[in-house]
């Protein structure tokens, strides 16, 4: 069994499906979220991959996966234009100095 961080479905949750509008983007980074912490590496993906196993449309991965770069909860590297793009969840909560 996988463990998820309570902001995950606390916070992270309403954040992207309630006030962005865009619970695409929350499955998105559940499904890579579980993967990243599956392989212990970085995930690589194609966007129609991404887009069968979540059941969602590849043009609704794309635009997720754009967002979530955007807000920094994810990270998308490739070594072409034209290549599988390699994905590394972020948890910027984590990274919070304490006060």
């Amino acid at each position: 069994m996988i463990s998820l961080d309570e902001y995950v479905i606390d916070v992270l949750m309403r954040d992207l499906v309630g006030h962005d509008r865009r619970p695409v983007c929350f499955l998105v980074y559940l499904w890579l979220a579980f993967e990243y912490r599956r392989r212990r590496a970085t995930v690589q993906i194609g966007y129609q991959e991404l887009a069968e196993n979540i059941g969602v449309s590849k043009s609704a991965v794309q635009a997720a996966v754009t967002w979530l770069v955007h807000r920094k909860l994810l990270a998308a590297k490739k070594e072409n234009a034209t290549s599988t793009p390699c994905y590394t969840v972020l948890r910027p909560w984590r990274s919070r100095p304490s006060r």
